[in-house]
């Protein structure tokens, strides 16, 4: 008997009539891997051109801010030179040689003071009569400038702004001028030069390339050299008369970049190509000038991170399709394979019966386990919370008695004092029993930068007194004194204080009782050490230290709970919590915290410049 079975018998026209119905299947599958690819490259494209756009933002709020800083901190010195007799005297004389050479040194004087490149002063007529920088080579004394854009607008609208090659120096800067009026005419101008090449090289030190674009169109800062005093666009007739007349980039050939907008993803964002090089372009709009700050980064390594994703992506599909067909495949095996089973089907209801009642006992022996160990965290709990309310219900104690002596004594500010510290305390209890409702829920700690100095100087109000009677000298070093780590201020509390109290009865027989505690920061993390001058741990006890019901104390002194709780608390805040003796003798516990991080999103104050060299020039 011959078999008609598709999967047992083959030949030549049934081949053909399966191959031709297999065909849409693996047109499906083509199709497919080729959505994924798709899709995955879409998404890291997009995701990764987010990324750039928020690190762009950030770049250009830092560089912007920094910017706008420099070019208005030098706004007050019209008002101080026209409070100066000097400079409205040599005004009205300008051939005076004595009063001249007086307003030469008063200028050097005041821009070694503001830090500016140049200050100098000129006549109505727009020539220079005296500067800061009169006895240098290439000196703007006696140089006529009127023809300067930011001449022409002191005289005629009272101040002016200019971004421009000097004539006498050759090298760029920005001009601020500001007319010195009598009455309603201008009896002259007074100029600063500002040096932007340190922020130009600051710039540098940024991820990707920046360029500070005027209203021309032409770049005038950039962290490339080959952008600098060239055009986005040709220069219309207007433009190029403009720059002929007041030569704003010296000798400059002005070719224009070859800078083609792509695409447009939003008002100050497009994707351009530069030489050939697509880009993303990121701009803002400069408070203090009429100029754009542009921020660009090159799109080649997120393209190639999203090919590289668009490949992942159809290995994926082709691998969960190549796992779907085997699947499929074994569920035919599997179903071919039940008719043979069915005499094996009562042992397996059999073995199937057991292993439900064998279950159902490991259940209850499970159970039984559970609650063993619910009621041993409830025995080491109680010990706990009555661990952690005795030190501030002492501290609260004493200054309750201390408060009935100074109120005998008529000293109510003490008095007063002494309440706050007492509500201070309360408040402390209700964050521990806070604490211990949160361990009860098995919720994380709150964290919140903490900072140490305050966190040492509580601990140290609660031991104060124990400290006192045993004589012990406490040492704090918080380096620097602002320290902050991430914690809970009521669980960091506790801690310092079972450590400081361990500390000093550790000490109750030593020669020397010091107690020392440094703070230190340490790559990210914050390092608190407490330490003292006792006998140590024993060696027996070290490596047990953390464990519960552990104790160097005699009898009747302590649960050893103390240590157990305040790593558990160390842990809770993200930390660590280790011992160990000194070399000199004396043990040594270590906190080991996340540090406390400013908000990136404050905007950076900008540093200022110091004063430039004596070689400044226009």
């Amino acid at each position: 008997m011959i078999s008609r079975e598709p999967g047992l018998h083959f030949d030549g026209p049934f081949d053909h009539t399966r191959g031709w119905r297999a065909l849409p299947r693996w047109c499906g599958a083509l199709a497919l891997v080729a959505v994924a690819a798709f899709a995955g490259q879409q998404i890291a494209m997009q995701a990764g051109l987010a990324r750039l756009r928020e690190a762009a933002e950030h770049r250009l709020d830092m560089l912007a801010t920094g910017l706008d800083a420099d070019l208005a901190r030098f706004d007050y010195l019209p008002a101080l030179l026209e409070m100066t007799p000097v400079v409205p005297e040599l005004l009205g004389t300008p051939s005076d040689t004595r009063l001249r050479d007086a307003v030469n040194r008063y200028l050097d004087g005041v821009n070694a003071t503001a830090g500016a490149e140049m200050l100098y002063v000129l006549d109505a007529s727009g020539t220079s009569l005296a500067a800061s920088d009169w006895d240098k080579p290439g000196t703007t004394v006696g140089q006529d400038l009127s023809f300067r854009p930011y001449v022409i607008d002191a005289l005629g609208q009272g101040r002016g702004r200019f971004y421009g090659v000097g004539i006498t120096s050759k090298k760029p800067g920005y001009y601020l001028s500001y007319a010195l009026r009598r009455g309603q005419s201008s009896r002259g101008v007074v100029a600063v030069k500002i040096n932007l090449e340190e922020a130009e090289r600051a710039w540098r030190k940024l991820p990707g390339d920046v360029a500070l674009i005027d209203q021309r169109g032409v770049v005038i800062l950039s962290t490339r050299e080959d952008l600098k005093f060239r055009p986005l666009l040709p220069l219309d007739a207007l433009q190029r008369a403009e720059v002929l007349r007041s030569r704003p980039y010296g000798e400059a050939s002005l070719q224009p970049l070859q800078w083609t907008q792509k695409e447009v993803l939003d008002r100050d964002v497009q994707v351009i190509s530069l030489d050939g090089v697509d880009q993303l372009a990121s701009a803002r709009i400069l408070r203090g000038a009429p100029w754009q700050l542009v921020v660009l980064d090159d799109l080649a390594p997120l393209r190639t991170a999203a090919r590289y994703a668009a490949i992942t992506a159809s290995l994926a599909m082709a691998v969960l399709l190549l796992v779907a067909v085997a699947l499929w495949q074994r569920r035919r095996a599997v179903r071919q394979k039940l008719a043979s089973q069915a005499a094996l089907q009562a042992a397996h209801d059999t073995l199937e019966s057991t292993v439900v009642a064998r279950t159902a006992q490991l259940r209850a022996a499970q159970g039984e386990l559970v609650h063993a160990g619910k009621m041993a965290a409830l025995g080491q709990m109680s010990a706990g919370v009555v661990h952690e309310l005795n030190q501030p219900l002492t501290a609260m104690r004493t200054l309750s008695e201390s408060a009935v002596i100074l109120l005998d004594k008529n000293r109510i500010d003490d008095v007063r004092g002494n309440l706050q510290r007492i509500r201070n305390m309360v408040d402390r209890l209700a964050r521990l029993t806070s604490q211990l409702r949160t361990f009860a829920y098995k919720g994380e700690v709150p964290l919140a930068p903490v900072p140490l100095s305050q966190a040492i100087a509580e601990a140290q109000a609660i031991v104060a007194d124990a400290a006192k009677k045993q004589r012990v000298a406490i040492e704090v070093d918080v380096q620097p004194a602002a320290l902050s780590a991430m914690a809970e201020d009521a669980a960091l509390g506790s801690v310092l204080a079972n450590l400081m109290r361990n500390a000093i009865d550790a000490m109750q027989d030593a020669p020397l009782r010091t107690l020392r505690l440094e703070a230190r920061p340490k790559e990210g993390r914050v390092l608190l050490s407490v330490t003292d001058t006792g006998p140590g741990i024993r060696p027996d006890i070290l490596p047990r230290l953390f464990e519960p019901f552990v104790t160097g104390k005699a009898a009747g002194s302590g649960l050893g709970l103390g240590l157990v709780i305040s790593a558990q608390l160390v842990r809770a805040m993200d930390g660590t919590l280790r011992a160990a003796n000194l070399d000199g003798g004396g043990a040594c516990f270590v906190i080991d915290l996340p540090a406390a991080i400013a908000v990136i999103h404050n905007p950076p104050v900008p540093s200022h410049s110091p004063p430039l060299s004596t070689a400044q020039q226009e």
